[in-house]
C-alpha cells in the first residue's frame, strides 16, 4: 500500500467510511470499537479508489473558478430573481407547498429544505446550465413529500425529471470547477 496519511475520527457511528476532503486530506470515521488493524485494512482496499479520486480532486481545484465579489453580488442577484420562479413553477407542477426561500453560499450544499419547508439554495447554482439548478429545486421540492432519500423519495423527482440521474451526475461534476 502507498502510504496514504489520514486522519482518523472516531465517534458513535456505526459503519467506517473515508472522505476525501477538498485538500486532498483523507479522513477515516469509524465507530469507538475499531483498532488501528481494521483502519489499515480497510484503507488498504480502498486504495485504488482513495488515489485515483484524490488525484481527480486536485486536478479539479487546479480548474477551479476564482469567484471575484463583483461576480458573488451578480450571482446572489441573479439566485434572488431565478430561485423564486423557479420554485414558484415546480412547486405548482408537483402540487407541493413550500415556506421561504433563502439564498446562501454553502460550502458542501446546493440546497436544503427544512422541516418547516423553507428552501436553502446556494446561489452558484445561476453559474451552471438551468437544468441543473431545476433539478436542484426538484430535489427539494421533492423533501416536502419525503424528507429522506428513500425509493419514494426518487420517485417522486422521477415524475418531474426522468433524467434526474444524468443531471445530478453532472452537477457532482461540474461542483468540481466552483
Amino acid at each position: 500500500m502507498e502510504n496514504i496519511t489520514y486522519e482518523w475520527v472516531r465517534s458513535r457511528r456505526r459503519t467506517m467510511a473515508v472522505q476525501i476532503k477538498e485538500d486532498g486530506q483523507v479522513v477515516v470515521r469509524t465507530p469507538y470499537s475499531v483498532s488501528r488493524a481494521e483502519v489499515e485494512r480497510f484503507l488498504e482496499e480502498r486504495e485504488e479508489w482513495i488515489l485515483k479520486n484524490r488525484q481527480e480532486l486536485m486536478d479539479a481545484r487546479k480548474k477551479k473558478t476564482v469567484i471575484t465579489e463583483e461576480m458573488r453580488k451578480a450571482g446572489v442577484e441573479k439566485a434572488l430573481r431565478i430561485f423564486p420562479e423557479r420554485v414558484e413553477y415546480y412547486a405548482r407542477l408537483m402540487g407541493i407547498s413550500y415556506g421561504r426561500i433563502t439564498i446562501r453560499e454553502q460550502k458542501t450544499r446546493w440546497g436544503s429544505c427544512s422541516g418547516r419547508g423553507n428552501l436553502n439554495f446556494n446561489w452558484k447554482l445561476v453559474l451552471m446550465p438551468p437544468e441543473i439548478l431545476d433539478y436542484v429545486v426538484v430535489h427539494e421540492l421533492a423533501h416536502r413529500r419525503e424528507m429522506n432519500h428513500s425509493r419514494a423519495f426518487w420517485k417522486i423527482v422521477e415524475q418531474v425529471l426522468p433524467d434526474y440521474q444524468e443531471r445530478r451526475k453532472k452537477l457532482k461534476e461540474l461542483a468540481l470547477s466552483l
